[in-house]
């Protein structure tokens, strides 16, 4: 018999979306195997069988009993915020109380407010914060999280940022993916001449960012009051020189242009998406750009929700993801985010495992190695609490994970 590093076995339901390329339409599922098994070599799947042909051919050196349990995927976050300084839970109070986040922002508040504190911070100390809600996304079951900068807003607070995430990818067992977003809001030191500002992006920041590898894709929020659909490009256009991938933040205030922006200049993913036209969901749709859709956020501030179920019918790929920041969205859990799917956005439990899942992969540039539990992949696998993967959107408000499996190795236990 072969000799395998670890064999999954005695789930009532192995539940895992196929391929490496997002899902759209009707093809936006996932597929339930019963009575098999997973096996795990060097790190990766090498089998989703039936447990009798496990048994027959394999012998494992570490056997994860899952009777009783279903298995899934590890979540992808493919859109967080989660390196910062600060708390912005006095605004949280505000806004309990009735001011908007626009207001919040044009009185100093908002970004700015995590600018300052993260301005300040250390590396240690922006280390020290981002570890501890590292951790609590992988106790919530998420194994790939995209992190971007934009809290500096000047070049050595971004560059010391992107470190810190740098960091965290090496020492932290979630894999991480680095973003560039030194455009996430004009600074205020730049504040009646922005075009200077995109100037100091294109020609400090992006050059010493690409120079030091310290990202992946360089993401621009392009809304009104931040930049604009010409400063935007010319951003993404100087990032695509220096060899780095594309994202935008578009659509989620006002309609201005972004996705299809995004969609034109072939960004990996467009995020938000509250406020696109029929125009903007066919552009996305026509194209390779992953709509990723961002529930959180508007169950945090009370808004509309993006038509998700419009643009899976349109044919859009869909992915989801937390949005994790400090004021618009402060949570770790892609299981929450499961939940407001189905409930807010018109999808169906299969629809938002295999969005939260492979097509989150892909919209971070990841749909070749993780987001499935197909043999090559890594083996990313969560065992949950519940024997249905239906029941972890509606058992919402409590984590039901009972393991996670990160590349091959048990890394947490509940």
């Amino acid at each position: 018999m072969e000799v395998v590093d670890l064999v999954v076995k005695g789930a009532s339901e192995i539940v895992t979306a196929k391929g490496t390329k997002p899902l759209r339409g009707k093809n936006l599922r996932v597929e339930v195997y019963r009575n098999h098994g997973i096996v795990v070599r060097d790190g990766r799947i090498l089998a989703l069988m039936p447990e009798k042909e496990i048994k027959e051919r394999y012998s494992p050196q570490m056997t994860i009993d899952a009777e009783g349990c279903c298995v899934t995927a590890g979540f992808v976050d493919a859109h967080t915020h989660i390196v910062f300084s600060g708390s912005r839970h006095e605004e949280f109070e505000r806004r309990v109380m009735g001011a908007t986040y626009k207001e919040i922002s044009q009185q100093g508040g908002g970004i700015m407010s995590t600018v300052r504190a993260t301005r300040q911070a250390s590396e240690e100390a922006l280390l020290e914060a981002a570890w501890t809600r590292l951790n609590n996304a992988i106790a919530c079951g998420t194994t790939t999280i995209e992190i971007k900068s934009g809290y500096g807003l000047e070049t050595e607070t971004e560059l010391k940022m992107l470190r810190v995430i740098k960091r965290l990818d090496e020492e932290h067992p979630v894999s991480i993916v680095p973003t560039f977003l030194g455009a996430h809001a004009i600074p205020p030191e730049f504040s009646d001449r922005p075009d200077d500002y995109v100037r100091v992006v294109n020609e400090e920041m992006l050059p010493k960012v690409a120079e030091a590898k310290l990202a992946r894709f360089c993401d621009v929020f392009c809304e009104e009051g931040y930049f604009s659909v010409e400063q935007t490009e010319a951003i993404l256009r100087r990032a695509s020189e220096l060899g780095l991938g594309l994202q935008v933040h578009a659509e989620e205030f006002c309609l201005l242009g972004g996705a299809k922006l995004a969609a034109r200049l072939g960004a990996a993913a467009a995020s938000h998406l509250l406020c696109v036209d029929d125009d903007s969901i066919k552009a996305l749709a026509d194209s390779e750009t992953v709509a990723v859709i961002l529930p959180a956020v508007s169950f945090f501030l009370k808004e509309d929700y993006a038509p998700a179920r419009k643009m899976i019918d349109a044919g859009c790929a869909v992915a989801l993801a937390t949005d994790c920041n400090p004021g618009s969205a402060f949570t770790e859990s892609m299981q929450l985010v499961l939940t407001l799917a189905c409930l807010y956005l018109g999808m169906s439990p299969s629809e938002a495992l295999a969005a939260a899942t492979l097509n989150s992969a892909c919209a971070i540039g990841m749909g070749e190695t993780v987001g499935t539990l197909e043999p090559g992949k890594i083996a990313d696998i969560l065992v949950w609490k519940c024997a249905d993967y239906r029941e972890i959107p509606y058992h919402f408000g409590v984590n039901q994970i009972k393991c996670v499996i990160k590349a091959g190795q048990l890394v947490l236990e509940r």
